[in-house]
């Protein structure tokens, strides 16, 4: 070995000595996490605690020990697949829905607030009493025909074009089978062209009795191609979908990623983004319309040892580093958390709307 070589040899050997040490200009994050669990200061950053807490706890297990996982393979790899099948009470009550839609004239283009009062004021008190209306008798006739129809998207249409009420877009869920609902959510490495590690999307039984979480997760970074192929595997055109963020984060990420692999995703479920009809309900209300700030004061829900997403990636990047499972169990459990979350949120955005 060379003089030069050998000494940057030892600089490269000094440099790993030293990050083990806290006295270290630049001690790893590891041992800083080490150090702040032998001091019990949990205080100072709980979430390096955490992260340490769980490589000691999980140091001995796989991933293939979490319960419901198993190896799966498809046309672009292998990847991890995580079941959780548990019960739920999910309806959505649509009995008056239909009467509610009738009596809105709203829904005639053209027709304001202002208009509407003076139409009800002179007699035309819903939108069949417009067929004897000379101007607004065409429009009636078709919206009565939308109203009637079984199509889920005449409604849908029908209300964002005129009356833009977002709490009646979101009774339009009503009418859709609940086997078709599809929950989804994706944690990545960044918020841009970084690999999605985990994709999770709850599904329900027709009746709405029984809801069932499958995840696809990374177990290494070239495993995305299999994880996106196997989540698309879950859609189809009758399918709907339910995000939160989701139309601006969720799924042009998944678009972009696939794109980067050249694979096919040409189907575009019905999408509904709960984000929207959330902040219409509560804006006014909350300091913010995030999932956790909703979770905390509408539902009152606190969640434990939760890991902010802003921290997901470093967690992902010591689970690869330490070859140590405990830093993705926590990601694993937030990600089943808001699919499964979802379902209840829709249930509750859809009773109040």
């Amino acid at each position: 070995m060379t003089s030069k070589r050998y000494e940057n040899h030892k600089q490269d050997m000094l440099k790993s000595i030293l990050s083990k040490s806290l006295t270290s200009a630049a001690p790893s994050e590891e041992t800083i996490a080490k150090a702040h669990a032998n001091s019990g200061t949990n205080s100072e950053n709980p979430i390096i605690k955490l992260k340490y807490t769980l490589l000691e706890k999980y140091q001995d297990q796989k991933l293939e020990d979490i319960e419901g996982s198993e190896v799966i393979e498809n046309s672009s790899g292998e990847t991890l697949k995580i079941v959780k099948k548990e019960k739920i009470d999910f309806s959505l009550d649509n009995k008056n829905f239909k009467k509610e839609l009738m009596c809105d004239l709203k829904l005639i283009p053209k027709v304001g607030p202002a208009t509407e009062k003076k139409l009800k004021e002179a007699g035309f008190t819903d939108i069949p009493s417009l067929l004897e209306h000379e101007k607004y008798c065409e429009h009636a006739e078709e919206a009565i025909e939308k109203l009637e129809s079984d199509s889920h998207w005449d409604k849908f249409n029908l209300i964002r074009k005129n009356s833009k009420s977002k709490g009646k877009m979101l009774k339009c869920a009503g009418d859709l089978d609940y086997d078709s609902f599809k929950f989804m959510d994706i944690e990545t490495l960044g918020l841009s062209n970084v690999p999605i590690i985990l994709i999770g999307v709850a599904e329900m039984d027709k009746k709405g009795k029984n809801i069932t979480s499958t995840q696809y997760l990374l177990r290494d970074k070239v495993e995305e191609p299999a994880v996106i192929e196997e989540y698309l595997s879950h859609i189809d055109e009758n399918s709907t979908l339910f995000t939160y963020n989701g139309a601006s984060f969720d799924v042009p990420f998944i678009k972009n990623r696939c794109n980067y692999y050249q694979i096919e995703n040409n189907v575009e479920p019905f999408h509904y983004d709960l984000i929207y009809y959330a902040r219409d309900l509560w804006k006014d209300k909350l300091p913010n319309c995030k999932l956790t700030t909703i979770e905390k004061n509408i539902f009152d829900i606190n969640r434990v040892d939760d890991v902010p997403g802003s921290h997901i990636p470093g967690y992902y990047d010591t689970y690869l580093k330490e070859k140590n499972i405990g830093p993705l169990i926590p990601i694993i459990e937030h990600n089943r958390l808001d699919i499964v979350s979802l379902a209840k949120f829709l249930m509750t955005m859809h009773e109040k709307s």
